[in-house]
């Protein structure tokens, strides 16, 4: 595979020589980067070369994109070629061409484009691949050779499909083939048999909804079932990620007709127009797809009523049906990079419409190097590189809604010139939300390289709606960010930021593009190049004016680096990037400085007074207009989220509502004034503006006025502050929302932290925040010249972690200003606190050679950079145009020098190493080359020559380190010194050794003392290294081999925006250099100065840190807890806190003293902002580094004056580790002027600590904590074993109290002294409060006592109560009328008798009046009747009818609620979580314990459980006073108690589907304690409601066993059974409860009957109970229907009024006694709805359980008989029907003598069995009638009280189980005509519901249409029950509707009779007349003789058929044969009897 051009000749070349001769032609071929020569052909206008140049294309075919640029120069033997012509020719015709040759002879262009007389011939020939002849290339798609994949994996369609159909099933089409679609299914031919379905919705999310601040849920419909999500806040795109399921029994071609609706609304509003967009499509729809799964489609949401209003959102949503043996589909969201337009679906009337994008590709600029110089750079060595290569091959790639167009490629040009247009293909309104843009590297032979990525936002470039626009953008320069712009060979590893994953590190170009849209249209070439005339059109906007960066770097602290110097550069594009050797220098970086450590934790830069500062010059397009709206915007927003922060911590504080609400309304009056103010208008002459400007401020005004009148509104409606708050929230998004820019093309600046040519880490700043504005000061960014704290990230971090990063490579403080160079005069402005200037600087360098330094033969020149490349004499510097110098050269010695290892610290350890070595193993050691040497093995003086430093003493001698792995003497052993990898054990290989040696030093003198002897010991400044690329330090030493020192020289600027850029003169020395280091000096020709921002003094300050203390650590030891202390920084120190061992909420009241800070800069500025204190909390670990718990960031409270009133409040300071929050600080600090003021007085000390000063730490007062430590449960094992001897340890405040020993959990987890007084001082406010942390610990064997599990109580506040406050006890009065009557809700108490009335208490008994007595022979029978009922009655009543009854099934329920029972109460949730039980935590809470990581990374967990609670009040200050009473009172016995739980399931309702089917297989596990009951052989199968009516009882031991857990679980039969879902009880919180919640209380006691009462003690005892538990007077009994009890008098009179009473009641007393416990708040009678939870997803619900649990204690004695809950059996029925005669009969049938008849027979089943039986034939019905005789037998099983038939059978033969259905008891009969040879007829149909069916006729003439119900005369029927009646017979009518009307086709005599199965055997009958024939005997039917099947009876046909209708044709016919037969004979006779006659013969 190759390319060849065969250069032929050239004609007309023009002649460039001046001396008479002609030019020198030389023709060169450019393809892919590569260039092909010819020969020279001297002296020649007109030359001939045909020169083969051949290309070999490495295996990639040519595309329709590639090219060839022919180029003739005119050779020079001295100087550049000079350029004769150019011409590009294209590659896509010889791709086409069948030959793949073409011969061209294009005319050559100049050097600007324009055409000349001169042509050039040329030969193009092509060898493509194999089999390649009819390939598809891209070009015509415009893609870029070698791009055909895609490394991130991203789908290339390179056009977009048409639309797939229209309407309601449209959508995008994907690019489908309309060939290749699978043929639906015609919808007539789907089954009409009715089957189960499921419908399975999963609604994903929502995107665009119509509105702002809306509160959107979505509702999903299907036949008429509607689910709803969740309500998702303030948001137009929520994210739900919900599926609803759906069963439906239908047939298919019911079921394809249903809608699907799904709606979305807004939650927020209660109007009409709550709805947003709606979306609806028929069933059929889903039905049609694959495997019946719609699959993440994007619906378009729309008004219902319009259409044509336009797209009101989308909602992404999957759909399937599930039918009986399908496979259920995984529902899998989409990522982001499918083609959404393909998977859209559209209303009706919605159309997509077709259209484009317009890319214009225009030109880029600064795209880094991307391909490796080395060919390059030996092509440079052996000569033959005629012209520097940029090493790029840039080319633009669009990507929207998965099509793919790609630009040209520019080889070997880092500032490609595309000027093409992409025309990226659209459908109308698009889901796609964002257009990427990636440039990217052509390579030949492997995968194209990433350079950046943008994407540009739909959303941002266009707007919605009626006032609209479509997206427009540009022109617009584009950036790109990605990783650091260095190549290097090796791979990146921040590639993923090239391609637009993470925040990009670097600039890495920019692109010049436009973009619009067209509609409508469809453009049939994909990139076209665009006119010369639009190229200069956009030159308007291209205009570059001069802007200047200033930088001043004020602190660099908690560096991280500290092996090497350190440097901060500052870019903005690529400006000021210091390596990249492609720009000119400029003083972008600071000078590089050793990192000094600050005495305590971190490392800093000790810039001292002397700051450094950058400058950046760059050119920008001015974009002011926009940038200066921006900041507008954003000053607004960042008030009012100051303003609404001020509000909440107002809430937060508890100010007063009027107060809060004031407040309130100053915020939205603020409000209303800053949207008022107009932004900033468009200025036609001086802003260049574009479309998208001009409708982004119409946008942007339009949203600020309806703010505006929103906010008006909400000021004088405004009721509810928190609802208001809300309102404001929503204001916030919506200025957020237009507070974006998206044509910013301003690159933003960039802060790297360098060390040697390492880039370390960065920070990245958008310009628009620095950038200065002279419009408006609120049109400045809002860090211009601000001092701001900038915390460095690694590359590739996450850019939201910065704070809470595991280490922090640094922190800066500093100053940043950008804006145009002619207002740089505002930055000066803004320097009032220091003085710049700039210095010219150059570092003097010297070798030591034998003890003497000297410059000769050095590796470096003796004046360079600090980095020792470029060389800077002193006397070449040239002095930039517009400065001068002000004074000679002078050493500026590096201040890092004045520090050293014991910088900041007052104790020092000086250690080194003696090593002695051997020549052979096993021989004699003996001293090693190197005598001593550090820890790295780097040689170091001897420890005898080591002295002592100025101001510091010896406090020792040199002693030898055996705490270390050594032997006895000290000796540590390897192989190799450099090799490491010592050990203490010498071996006979060992061939090295050391030993360390330490000694300690202490400071004696003064530290600034010594530091000034210090800095005036540098005198020649020179600082001393080993080696020039080693760390450089102060002092000399003995290994130093290497030295230098810094010089400056000032400069003063004479001309305002001159540059400051050094042009060096060239060397005479650099003659002997070669032409290899002139090369590189020429590159590097330029040097850059340094800038200072230089302070004259300091001001002096005092930082107090007041850490008081800490909760909710993250616990990182194994014993659950950490050991916590914290580091402080600020500026350049740090102080620690203790350690506090053993805790998550550590209490250190400590007060950190920062004296002596240097802060430089005017105090009232440091006052505004003062530097940030950065607070890091670590775990102490004994062995191995601290480990991080997390980090906090604040600002001190500055006092300029010591006698500043304001005081310091302690706060919580949030802390985050990563993304996470960490816990809370409660500290405050205080920044004191320390200059000519008096400081406050020094905190007091407790020992070397200073605590927290009176006023600032929290006001105490004496607090009593009432400990209520009842047990532990469930705790888990620790360290392998079991967990049975706990004690529990409570700290509060400092103080603790450690509860006794539990001796067994497993006997007895109670404590046996549960209740515990602490005496403590606790803060008054709350705010300050501390946690209580609970500490058990399992006591075992050897006095261990491991911590197993914690707690952390956050807050007391809920545990607060006031101890004056005692419940008042009721006297009894003397007389007890005086007492207010109780009576039932909405009744008024009746007047009733009393013990002191004339009425007594017998006479006032509840009196039944009987009813007056009748004659008995009168009503003998029917007395007799009645009770046969009544008794039939009370059978059908069960439990059920009580359950049915009270949800309301009155026709399941029966006549129980006629009877007046007691009905049940059914909640829609757990009991506990019922008002105003809440958890039943009244007497104790439970609190989940937890267990500190064991591993790295591994999540504490729940490991037990801690039964108790507190009570906090405040104590009497005088500690005489009496203690106020203890709040625990009367508790039980902590003793285990034996209990009888009886369990009872009712029901479960939805369960999730765990079969193919759609279904399950349900039953119930139930476990409590040991005790586990699995009925696995009682499942229930394929249902999802199934009715459980189970019954447990358990006999248990609370609490040792507490947690009662009821699953449901689905019976698999090969596999091992799944869990649906469970549920977990506390019984002990229903045992332990006041609310009584073991046993509901009944609404009546009854003795008897289906209402028995079932508690174990009767309502009196129950009543006498509660009064001594809550200590209440006995209650007081009148009689028995009187009862005195907390003060009310409950009459029974009152309570039973209108009642129907009936014989199971029990006494009246106790009656009595439950009316008044009915009263209280007590747990009644009821069935809870518990969710079930599946352990594989604990969040999501998998169905509900109806049940309830009766938990029954032993000792008050046994229960009575359990509730039968069994559910409902059938009983098993005969019903006989005797099918005797049919009459009217509709004669459907014609023979072939004309008659009408009908060969009838009759068909019966029972609705929901499959077998139909049918009666034999009667033939030939001639007048309707049919005479049958026949008995059909069905046996049914029947549930009486239900009134349904329950069916049990196998869905599909192959299925395992029976499914039960239970359907309505109906009879069909129909009537049939018999065909022999064609299908039967129908003629009619008879339905009978068995228990209300029509009364039959006794006549036929009398059974009309009128007896069936919905008869159109209106006629009432009467209906009868054949299950009340027996047996029933008569006449009923056959209609048929196939012509739409009711018509009688027949009647029907029939005989029907209900036996139940002991009648069946009783009295058997077989079906038909079959055996055994009896009850009653059936006879053959008398039919009439013209009843046969005519081809059985051929006789009969004769005679009955033929005869009958023929006979008189037949005897006529015979007649007629003898009369011919006698006149044939006569005529035959004639003759000869004539003759006879005649002649006589």
């Amino acid at each position: 595979m190759s390319l060849t051009v065969i250069v032929v000749s050239a004609s007309d070349l023009p002649n460039v020589e001046k001396f008479g001769n002609k030019s020198d032609p030389i023709a060169s071929v450019e393809f892919q980067g590569s260039r092909k020569k010819t020969e020279v052909v001297k002296d020649e206008l007109n030359p001939t070369w045909n020169a083969n140049l051949t290309w070999d294309l490495s295996g990639k075919p040519l595309t329709g994109s590639d090219s060839i640029v022919a180029t003739v120069k005119d050779w020079e033997r001295v100087g550049r070629n000079r350029l004769l012509g150019s011409v590009t020719v294209g590659l896509g015709a010889i791709i086409k061409s069948k030959t793949h040759s073409q011969e061209v002879n294009p005319v050559l262009l100049d050097g600007n484009g324009r055409p000349t007389s001169a042509k050039i011939k040329l030969q193009i020939k092509y060898a493509p691949p194999k089999g390649a002849g009819k390939q598809e290339t891209q070009g015509e798609l415009g893609s870029a050779p070698g791009g055909e994949g895609d490394e991130d994996g991203d789908m290339d369609i390179d056009v977009e499909g048409g639309d797939a159909g229209g309407g309601g099933d449209g959508g995008g089409g994907g690019g489908v083939p309309r060939m290749g679609r699978k043929r639906k299914k015609k919808r007539e031919e789907l089954s009409t048999k009715e089957a189960d379905f499921q419908i399975r919705i999963k609604i994903w999310e929502a995107r665009q909804l119509a509105g702002g601040n809306i509160h959107p849920v979505a509702k999903a419909t299907v036949c008429q079932q509607t689910k709803m999500t969740r309500v998702k806040k303030s948001t137009n795109r929520p994210y739900w990620n919900e599926i609803f399921f759906y069963n439906v029994q239908k047939s298919p071609a019911e079921l394809v007709d249903e809608m699907v609706t799904f709606q979305v609304f807004n939650s927020r509003k209660l109007r009409s127009d709550a709805l947003l967009g709606s979306f609806a499509f028929d069933v059929g729809t889903v039905w049609d797809e694959p495997n019946k799964f719609l699959a993440n489609k994007w619906l378009l949401l729309s008004s219902p009523e319009d259409t044509q209003g336009g797209v009101k959102g989308y909602l992404l949503v999957s759909v399937c049906i599930i039918g009986a043996g399908d496979d259920a589909p995984v529902f899998k969201k989409a990522d982001d990079k499918c083609d959404i337009e393909s998977n859209l679906l559209r209303p009706a009337g919605m159309q997509l419409r077709c259209g484009y994008f317009k890319l214009k590709i225009f030109h880029a600029e600064d795209i880094p190097q991307m391909d490796p110089s080395f060919f390059e750079g030996v092509k440079k060595i052996f000569g033959v590189a005629d012209q520097q290569k940029e090493l790029v091959d840039p080319y633009l790639e669009c990507k929207f809604a998965g099509n793919k167009l790609k630009t040209d490629v520019k080889y070997c040009n880092d500032h490609p010139d595309w000027n093409q247009e992409l025309r990226v293909p659209i459908k109308f309104p698009s889901m796609c939300e964002r257009i990427k843009l990636r440039v990217r590297d052509w390579d030949r032979l492997s995968s194209d390289d990433y350079i950046g990525t943008r994407f540009l936002n739909v959303s941002e470039i266009s707007c919605p709606g009626e006032e609209g626009f479509l997206p427009t953008f540009g022109p617009c320069f584009v950036n790109f960010y990605g990783s650091t712009r260095e190549f290097t060979d090796l791979p990146d590893q921040y590639e993923d930021l090239n391609k637009g994953v993470g925040e990009g590190v670097a600039f890495r170009g920019r692109v010049l593009v436009s973009l619009s849209t067209k509609l409508g249209e469809e453009s049939d070439t994909p990139v076209l190049d665009i006119d010369h005339k639009e190229v200069v059109s956009v030159q308007r906007y291209l205009r570059r004016r001069k802007y200047r960066l200033y930088g001043a770097f004020l602190n660099a602290t908690m560096i991280s680096e500290v092996d090497a110097p350190v440097e901060f550069e500052i870019s903005i594009g690529n400006y000021g990037n210091k390596l990249d050797t492609s720009i000119d220098p400029q003083p972008s970086t600071t000078q590089p400085t050793n990192a000094v450590f600050d005495g305590c934790n971190y490392y800093f830069l000790p810039w001292s007074e002397t700051k450094p500062c950058v400058i950046v010059n760059s050119h920008w397009e001015d974009i002011s207009f926009r940038l200066d709206t921006l900041n507008i915007i954003l000053k607004k927003i960042d008030r009012l989220e100051e303003s609404i922060a001020n509000v909440r911590n107002s809430i937060k504080a508890g100010l007063q509502t009027t107060e809060v609400a004031a407040q309130l309304i100053g915020m939205i009056d603020s409000l209303i004034a800053d949207c008022s103010v107009p932004i900033p208008t468009l200025d036609p002459i001086k802003d260049k503006f574009n479309d998208l400007d001009k409708k982004r401020f119409e946008m942007r005004q339009a949203e600020l006025t309806s703010v505006v009148a929103d906010a008006t509104k909400l000021r004088e409606n405004a009721t509810d502050v928190n609802e208001a708050l809300d309102e404001v929230d929503g204001y916030l998004r919506q200025l957020k929302e237009i507070a974006i820019e998206p044509q910013n093309s301003m690159p933003d600046v960039v802060i790297w932290m360098i060390s040697g040519s390492t880039r370390i880490a960065y920070y990245r700043i958008p310009a628009y925040e620095l950038l200065y504005s002279s419009r408006d000061p609120d049109a400045c960014g809002r860090y211009c010249a601000k001092v701001q704290s900038v915390f460095l990230k690694y590359p590739g971090s996450k850019s939201d972690v910065a704070i809470g990063a595991d280490k922090m490579p640094g922190m800066l403080r500093m100053k940043l200003w950008l804006g145009l160079e002619s207002e740089e005069a505002n930055w000066q402005k803004e320097q009032t606190d220091g003085s710049l200037a700039v210095f010219a600087e150059t570092y003097e360098n010297q070798i030591s050679i034998a003890g003497n330094w000297t410059t000769k033969l050095m590796p470096r020149p003796k004046f360079t950079d600090a980095s020792g490349d470029i060389k800077l004499p002193k006397d070449k510097f040239n002095v930039p145009e517009g400065w001068r110098w002000a004074g000679d050269w002078f050493v500026s010695p590096e201040l890092s020098l004045l520090y050293d290892a014991d910088a900041g610290q007052t104790k020092f350890m000086e250690d080194v190493f003696e090593c002695e070595a051997r020549n052979i193993p096993g021989g004699q050691w003996g001293a090693s080359s190197v005598a001593y040497t550090d820890v790295r093995g780097d040689a170091v003086t001897g420890r005898d020559e080591i002295t002592c430093p100025e101001g510091w003493s010896w406090e020792d001698d040199w002693c030898l380190d055996v705490n270390r792995a050594v032997d006895e003497e000290g000796w540590e052993y390897c192989v190799e010194a450099t090799l490491g990898n010592y050990g203490p054990v010498e071996k006979t290989y060992h061939l090295c050794r050391r030993r360390r040696w330490a000694r300690n030093r202490f400071l004696s003198a003064d530290p600034k003392a010594v530091e000034a002897k210090k800095k005036a010991a540098l005198g020649e400044g020179w600082e001393y290294a080993p080696l020039f690329n080693m760390k450089f330090h102060a002092s000399e030493r003995k290994m130093d081999m290497c030295r230098r020192r810094r010089w400056h020289r000032k400069m003063v600027a004479e001309s305002p925006g001159a540059s400051a850029v050094f042009a060096m003169e060239g060397s005479a020395d650099d003659d002997d250099k070669g032409k290899k280091d002139k090369d590189k000096e020429d590159e590097k020709r330029h040097s850059a100065p340094r800038m200072f921002l230089t302070f004259e003094k300091s001001n002096k300050y005092q930082l107090r840190a007041y850490v008081y203390q800490a909760r909710d650590l993250v616990a990182s030891d194994s014993d659950s807890y950490s050991d916590p202390y914290a580091y402080v920084s600020f500026s350049s120190r740090s102080q620690k806190t203790e350690v506090i061992k053993t805790t998550l909420c550590p209490t250190w009241d400590q007060t950190l003293i920062f004296d002596e800070l240097d802060i430089y800069g005017d105090p009232n500025l440091i006052a505004e902002n003062p530097p940030d204190i950065v607070v890091e909390v670590f775990d102490h670990d004994t062995f191995g580094s601290p480990e991080f718990l997390g980090r906090a960031v604040t600002k001190p409270m500055v006092k300029l004056e010591g006698s500043d009133p304001r005081v310091a409040k302690l706060f919580w300071l949030p802390l985050y580790h990563g993304d996470d929050s960490a816990g809370e600080l409660l500290v405050s600090f205080e920044l004191f002027l320390a200059e000519n003021t008096d400081l406050p007085f020094m905190p007091p000390m407790r020992g070397q600590l200073y605590l927290v000063p009176n006023g600032i730490r929290p006001v105490m007062q004496r607090t009593g904590v009432e400990i209520l430590s009842w047990g532990v449960r469930n705790m888990k094992k620790f360290q392998l074993a079991s967990v049975t001897s706990p004690s529990i340890e409570f700290e509060v405040g400092g103080k603790v109290i450690e509860s006794k020993v539990i001796k067994n959990t497993k006997k007895n987890p109670n404590f046996d002294t549960p209740l515990m007084f602490l005496e403590v001082m606790l803060p008054k406010e709350e705010l300050y409060t501390p946690p209580m942390n609970l500490k058990i610990r399992d006591h075992r064997a050897f006095g261990r006592k491991p911590i197993v599990g914690i707690h952390v109580v956050k807050s007391l506040q809920e545990y607060r109560c006031d101890p004056t406050q005692q419940a008042e006890i009721t006297e009894l009065p003397d007389n007890p009328d005086e007492l207010p009557v109780a009576v039932p809700p909405g009744q008024s108490p009746s007047v009733v008798g009393t013990p002191g009335s004339e009425v007594s208490a017998k006479e006032t008994d509840h009196v039944i009046e009987m009813p007056e007595e009748t004659p008995q022979d009168d009503t003998a029978s029917t007395t007799s009747a009645e009770k046969k009922k009544k008794d039939v009655l009370e059978e059908e009543i069960d439990w059920w009818s009580k359950y049915y009854g009270s949800i309301g099934d009155k026709e399941k329920c029966g006549s129980y609620l006629e009877k007046g029972y007691d009905t049940i109460k059914i909640f829609d949730c757990p009991l506990e979580k019922v008002e105003p039980f809440d958890n039943f935590t009244d007497f104790c809470n439970t609190y989940d314990l937890t267990r500190g990581k064991t591993k790295e990374d591994e999540e504490s967990s729940g490991v037990g459980e801690f039964k108790g609670l507190f009570r906090v009040y405040p104590l009497p200050p005088d500690l005489k006073a009496p203690l106020p009473p203890k709040q625990f009172k009367s508790l039980p016995s902590s003793t285990p108690m034996d209990c009888i739980v009886r369990v009872y399931v009712i029901r479960a309702i939805d369960l999730q589907p765990q079969d193919p089917s759609g279904l399950a297989d349900p039953y119930l596990k139930v476990s409590l304690g040991k005790t586990k009951i699995k009925e696995n052989d009682s499942y229930i199968p394929n249902t999802l409601n199934p009715m459980f009516g189970r019954m447990f009882e358990i006999k248990a031991s609370i609490p040792v066993v507490k947690d009662l857990k009821i699953g449901v679980m689905d019976y698999d039969f090969l596999s091992s059974d799944d869990v649906i879902g469970e549920t977990i009880i506390d019984l002990e919180n229903r045992v332990l409860t006041k609310y009584r919640a073991t046993c509901g209380l009944q609404a009546t006691y009854n003795t008897s009957g289906p209402n028995v009462w079932r508690d174990a003690v009767t309502p009196t005892q129950v009543l006498q109970k509660y009064c001594k538990s809550n200590s209440l007077p006995d209650p007081v009994y009148y009689g028995a229907s009187k009862l005195c009890f907390d003060g009310k008098m409950y009459n029974l009179q009152d309570f039973e009024a209108n009642k129907i009473h009936n014989e199971h009641e029990g006494p009246a007393e106790e009656r009595l006694a439950l009316y008044a416990l009915r009263m209280l708040p007590l747990v009644q009678e009821h069935i809870e709805t518990r969710p079930l939870y599946s352990p594989m997803l604990p969040n999501i619900e998998q169905g509900k359980l109806q049940m309830w649990v009766d938990v029954f204690p032993i000792h008050l004695g046994f229960p009575s008989t359990p509730f039968d809950v069994q559910v409902r059996q059938p009983k098993s029925y005969e019903l006989r029907c005797i099918i005797w005669n049919t009459k009217d009969v509709k004669l459907d049938e014609t023979s072939i003598t004309g008659e009408r008849m009908s060969d009838i027979y009759i068909k019966g089943w029972l609705a929901g069995q499959d077998e139909k039986v049918q009666t034999d034939v009667h033939y030939r019905s001639l007048n309707g009638e049919g005479n049958f005789n026949w008995r059909f037998v069905f046996k049914f099983d029947y549930i009486p009280p239900e009134q349904v038939l329950v069916i049990q059978k196998k869905d599909h033969f192959w299925s395992l189980d029976k499914t039960e259905v239970r359907v309505p008891p109906t009879l069909i009969l129909q009537i049939w005509d018999n065909d022999k040879f064609s299908p039967d007829d129908f003629l009619g149909t008879l339905e009978l519901n068995l228990n209300g069916m029509p009364s039959p006729s006794k006549k036929s003439s009398k059974c009309t249409l009128e007896k069936l119900p919905e008869n159109k005369a209106g006629v009432e029927v009467t209906s009868v029950s054949l299950f009340e009646q027996k047996r029933l017979n008569g006449w009923w009518p056959c209609i048929s509707e196939e012509t739409g009307t009711r018509e009688l086709t027949g009647k029907l005599e029939l005989e029907m009779e209900i036996v139940n199965e002991a009648e069946a055997l009783e009295r058997p009958a077989g079906p038909a007349r079959d055996e055994p024939n009896a009850n009653p005997t059936l006879e053959p039917p008398n039919r009439p003789e013209t009843s046969f099947l005519w081809f059985t009876s051929p006789w009969k046909t004769l005679k009955f058929i033929i005869w009958n209708n023929y006979k008189w044709y037949i005897i006529g016919f015979f007649l007629v044969v003898l009369l011919i037969l006698f006149i044939a004979l006569l005529l035959y006779s004639i003759p000869g009897a004539t003759v006879n006659k005649v002649f006589g013969v």
